[in-house]
């Protein structure tokens, strides 16, 4: 029996029969063969896999055959997306073609204009690059384990094999079958898809990024009528006699089947979305910084919303063909794809089981782009390996992904930390003392010393209990937990308040202050210090001096109070003279000081002249001068004014004027 001889392409609705009746879906834990390249100009460039290609370490994957498949590996966007993500975080995973696809179909594209983006393709692809390791999220896809531990990514397409074909694989996407349809099912659908019905099969393609649109409505299978007729036909011409012909290498050729697909309705269009370059809505940028006020912008908004709504009306003018379609491909990111979705009477519904996308990279929506992708999901992948090369396949896929992390070390933990204590729940009754207590501290520290004697008379007695009274523990030892009042004021230098607490109210100065508010004098803390010891001015002190002599019988002021001097009217005067006296001779230094460096300042050096001739310039020791004096003597006076205040020089200044003037005056008289 001569062996069955396949002839591509072979179309997913017209696979033969010789192949449906052993058809079996290939099992492997690993990767999937890859297909052989098809004749078609429009396929998507497939790699070739033999066990002695060379891969790519860091794209899983990945199998090349020759120089030409590395170079174009290698400047492909989804090696360069991988070498920088791995550059960025050497722990991340390199995503697998399939992903990066996903990617970028969540990602607008910026590039506008006509069909052929040549021109802008090098920035287009780097800025896409870019903008997916800055703005997208790598979304975990599916996964099987291999049994080494490493993560095996998913592949898109199913591969089935059939036995009376040998070394033979045929590969369809997933995409064509029914969600979450078991593996087993796969087979018997394939044979039920080759029934085209009455009407053949149709599907709804949409796609959108960047402000471009492309929709189509496509016939993808014959009816069953024309199925039969056309194999009527070939059985008709099978058995007519062939006319002689002559004999040509052409004739050794097999005629290639017609690829069916049949465009019913078809609309592209375009608007003004996205800046050239830049990438991203209009909308996205408002949301992230804030809605521009540019003209550009206003026009991208405009586009948005129209480009919203011309498709919004396309899909209802196609209603019916939309429902008669059997698969519905949406290729937009996730902004986009609420315009298709559960909108007021869309054909469309957001949990639709026909809806799908295309499990490849896409270029910009036109016509031209949707029957390329539709093409290339119906056209059956085709590989030719053997049982050893699908091994040696499965162990480079293997080998080129990255080996899963060593189980990190158990690691000592250290003994847990006791638990806080709870926060006290304080009631409303402690809440409010509280208050009142930092109120009254505030104005001690602060000086305001009307209010406070206020806040005393109407709440400040009974809150403390007197005035010598010591403050709550629950305040902070540095904010003068049970110190007394007067204590306070004494470190915060207020002396008003120091002088109505003292007289006034007649506090104790000999109370000794807490542990937390001694003043340590060498590296040593003197014992059984008081209020006059916190002060730290001499203002504050002057005013314990004071009281200590207006009020001596009051307290033990020189001995518990430790008041160093009984401040008495005549030793307060002679304390403001010495103080007065003090103070002129610090201002007498300061004014000896300015002199100093004021007649420090270098004058420069003349410059040395020759010696001048008498014929030229001697002067007449006789005759009218000028202001001042005789040239030697003007400059003698000028060289003595070097160093003075420019209050001294104008004093010299107007002395040598009056002189002048009285010399001239004598002049006159005896002429």
């Amino acid at each position: 029996m001569a062996a069955f001889q396949v002839i591509e392409p072979l179309h997913l609705f017209a696979i033969p029969s010789e192949i449906l009746d052993n058809l079996t879906l290939r099992q492997s834990p690993l990767a999937q063969p890859q297909p052989s390249e098809s004749t078609l100009e429009e396929q998507v460039p497939v790699v070739h896999s033999n066990p002695g290609a060379a891969s790519c370490n860091l794209c899983p994957g990945t199998v090349l055959n020759d120089v030409q498949e590395q170079r174009a590996h290698f400047r492909s966007d989804w090696h360069r997306y991988n070498v920088k993500l791995r550059l960025q975080n050497p722990a991340a995973t390199p995503v697998t073609e399939t992903q990066f696809a996903s990617l970028v179909d969540g990602l607008e594209e910026s590039i506008s204009g006509s069909e052929s983006p040549d021109s802008y393709e090098s920035d287009a692809s780097e800025d896409k690059v870019t903008a997916l390791l800055h703005r997208t999220r790598l979304k975990g896809k599916s996964r099987s384990v291999s049994p080494e531990g490493r993560n095996i990514p998913k592949s898109p397409i199913l591969w089935f094999t059939s036995p009376n074909i040998q070394d033979t694989q045929f590969g369809i996407y997933a995409t064509i079958f029914s969600t979450n349809s078991p593996p087993d099912t796969h087979v018997q659908e394939l044979r039920d898809m080759q029934d085209g019905g009455e009407e053949g099969r149709q599907w709804a393609v949409f796609m959108t990024a960047g402000g471009h649109f492309a929709g189509a409505v496509i016939r993808v299978s014959k009816s069953v009528a024309e199925k039969t007729a056309e194999a009527a036909e070939a059985a008709a011409a099978a058995a007519a006699p062939a006319a002689p012909k002559k004999k040509s290498k052409a004739s050794k050729v097999p005629p290639k089947p017609a690829f069916f697909l049949e465009v019913i309705r078809h609309k592209t269009f375009h608007r003004y979305t996205t800046r050239r370059k830049q990438g991203g809505s209009q909308s996205v940028n408002d949301n992230a910084k804030g809605p521009a006020k540019s003209a550009g912008a206003l026009l991208r908004r405009y586009g948005e919303q129209a480009l919203k709504d011309d498709i919004r009306e396309l899909l209802t003018e196609w209603r019916e063909d939309i429902e008669a379609s059997e698969r519905i491909f949406i290729r937009a990111n996730t902004a986009n794809m609420r315009i298709f979705l559960d909108f007021d009477d869309g054909p469309i519904q957001k949990n639709d089981e026909r809806l799908r996308t295309f499990p490849f990279p896409t270029r910009r929506p036109t016509q031209s782009e949707v029957v390329r992708c539709v093409t290339e999901v119906l056209r059956v992948k085709i590989s030719h390996l053997t049982e050893e090369a699908l091994a040696a396949q499965d162990q480079a896929l293997l080998e080129s992904l990255p080996k899963p992390k060593p189980a990190p070390a158990p690691s000592t933990k250290p003994p847990p930390a006791e638990p806080k204590a709870a926060p006290i729940k304080l009631s409303k009754e402690e809440e409010r003392n509280r208050d009142l207590w930092n109120r009254m501290l505030d104005m001690v520290r602060k000086g305001r010393l009307e209010p406070l004697k206020t806040f005393w008379d109407k709440q400040g007695r009974d809150l403390a209990g007197g005035i010598d009274g010591r403050l709550p523990d629950w305040l902070d030892p540095k904010d003068g937990a049970n110190a007394t009042l007067l204590q306070v004021a004494t470190s915060s230098a207020q002396p008003e308040v120091v002088r109505w607490i003292l007289e006034d109210q007649r506090a104790d100065p000999t109370v000794p202050v807490p542990p937390q508010l001694v003043r340590y004098k060498d590296g040593e803390a003197d014992e059984g210090q008081t209020a006059y010891d916190l002060a730290p001015n001499l203002e504050t002190r002057n005013v314990f001096g004071r009281c200590a002599y207006a009020h001596h019988d009051w307290w033990d002021w020189q001995g518990k109070g430790r008041v160093k001097t009984v401040l008495t009217p005549e030793a307060e005067a002679k304390q403001k003279r010495e103080e007065a006296k003090r103070a002129k001779m610090r201002e007498r230094a300061k004014e000896r000081e300015a002199a100093a460096k004021a007649a420090v300042v270098e004058e420069p050096e003349a410059p040395k002249q020759d010696k001048p001739t008498k014929a030229v310039d001697q002067k007449p020791k006789t005759g009218p001068q000028r202001l001042g004096g005789s040239g030697s003597n003007a400059a003698t006076e000028t060289q003595s004014l070097a160093g003075l205040t420019p209050e001294m020089r104008a004093r010299i200044e107007r002395e040598r004027r009056a002189r002048a003037a009285e010399a001239r005056m004598k002049g006159l008289g005896s002429g």
